[in-house]
């Protein structure tokens, strides 16, 4: 018994001193060809430069989500060109409403005429030259019977579509900057979760070259540590790359595809909310921009409709014309003025067809607007049930997460003292380690399902601040 105390001491004492009585073991390997892992990992977090962005004010940025959100909704390419959309289809309006203003037209020009008729007739020839100083005329229309107020109504339908649809595009970008956010998050507890179970399998080598080096436990022990710590470190790369992949995509979401590095403040967190499906329906029937634009639609079709059956009426419209010129320039002026009631062509069969048309698809974008408040209240569906799925989860993750790490501990205290194998300790290490990644991932996606609720329903859900939940508090 005191031998075993004396050996376990002797144990402790060289893993505190790490190198003392270090000798390499197992094959050499060309680190030429095969550079050490310590050249390759990840830099430490106090070794890497502070993430700033160029140009700005502030230096050494501290991003959250609220940033992000403001850095997508100014940046966005697509909120950018709905917002012109917007402007474009105001112009319309007013290129419509133009019909009520008057038209005036300028001409000259020069023209010679020879008559054939008369000069026939006289037997010699007329020729003369005909000169046009100025020719203006002035136009106004009076009335149209509602045509230019049946055009102007759609255009401002129009309008009124596109800033809905702006508000569709923003509640896009908004869930797309969260997912990507938390996707962030995520990637950055992956790499917490790599870096940590580096640090217990260097501790795990340690220990079995220990052991080792006084002949308790066999070489096997340490080549499995080996294995074992190089597959943590590989895991640790490929989980620095997922981060940088995740800040790309956020970046690119953001529409600041070349922004240089910033400092995330935040970590993946558990807000529960409290809202039931009819709630859910209820705040969607007012925020929705989807079931605000499938409603235009229709007014807008109804309005061609209206627009169409008007084919037949005429215009009322007033025009005045002044001429000067003549034989010469200014030899002579002329004038004339009047009232016109101007009747369009008539194709009977062509006007009744376009009116048939017209209502044709305006039943169809009555048929699409229910089919829009369909698949909103499908999606909204599937985002709530989806959400209280991943809600149920979380005490299941944060449990099996305890439960792993207990595990750990025991496991890693009975091999210190000699009382368990590296098998043992490596399935309790795994254990632990899947555990976290599950809880992560439980966690993301539950962040990810709560944000597709708040797009699906076009409102942020707002969490109580007593109820967040974060790991390791």
């Amino acid at each position: 018994m005191l031998r075993k105390i004396l050996l376990v001491s002797l144990i402790l004492c060289m893993t505190s001193q790490t190198g003392l009585c270090a000798q390499d073991i197992g094959n050499s390997v060309s680190e030429k060809e095969y550079p050490k892992a310590d050249a390759v990992l990840p830099k430490p977090k106090d070794k890497q430069p502070d993430f700033v962005i160029e140009g700005s004010v502030e230096k050494n940025i501290d991003m959250t989500l609220e940033r992000c959100i403001e850095l997508a909704l100014g940046n966005n390419p697509q909120i950018n060109a709905a917002f012109h959309d917007i402007l474009a289809s105001d112009s319309r309006i007013k290129q419509v409403w133009s019909n009520y203003f008057p038209q005036l037209s300028w001409q000259t020009g020069y023209t010679r005429i020879r008559q054939l008729q008369l000069s026939d007739a006289l037997g010699r020839n007329l020729t003369f030259n005909y000169y046009i100083l100025g020719q203006v005329t002035l136009q106004q229309m009076l009335y149209d019977f509602g045509v230019t107020q049946n055009q102007a109504t759609i255009k401002r339908l129009d309008y009124e579509a596109y800033k809905t649809t702006l508000g569709a595009t923003i509640n896009d970008v908004i869930y797309q900057t969260k997912d990507a956010y938390f996707n962030l998050l995520y990637a950055f507890e992956n790499k917490r979760v790599a870096e940590d179970t580096v640090h217990k399998f260097e501790m795990f080598y340690n220990q079995a070259k220990a052991f080792y080096e006084i002949g308790m436990n066999p070489k096997v022990d340490v080549t499995i540590a080996e294995v074992n710590l190089s597959n943590a470190k590989l895991q640790l790369i490929q989980a620095d790359n997922a981060v940088n992949l995740a800040v790309a995509k956020l970046n690119n979401i953001m529409g600041v595809p070349f922004i240089d590095k910033y400092n995330v403040q935040e970590r993946l967190k558990y807000e529960p909310v409290n809202i039931t499906f009819n709630k859910s329906i209820e705040i969607a029937r007012e925020a929705r921009p989807e079931l605000k634009l499938a409603e235009l639609k229709v007014e807008s079709a109804n309005q061609t409709l209206k627009l169409v059956k008007k084919s037949y009426f005429p215009t009322l419209s007033i025009e005045g014309q002044l001429q000067i010129g003549g034989k010469h320039w200014t030899s002579n002026h002329g004038y004339n003025i009047g009232g016109y009631l101007n009747f369009p062509t008539i194709n009977g069969m062509l006007i009744k067809n376009e009116i048939q048309e017209a209502r044709y698809l305006y039943d169809k974008e009555i048929a699409n607007a229910k089919n829009t408040q369909n698949q909103i209240y499908l999606e909204i569906q599937n985002a709530f049930l989806t959400l209280e799925e991943k809600k149920n989860q979380m005490p299941v993750a944060i449990l099996g997460v305890k439960q792993a790490k207990e595990n750990y501990e025991l496991s890693y205290g009975r091999y210190r003292v000699g009382e368990a194998n590296p098998t043992e300790l490596k399935d309790a290490q795994i254990n632990y380690q899947q555990a976290q990644l599950s809880y992560y991932n439980a966690l993301y996606q539950y962040n990810s399902a709560k944000a597709q609720l708040e797009k699906a329903i076009g409102k942020n859900l707002t969490a109580d601040e007593s109820d967040i939940i974060e790991l390791g508090q």
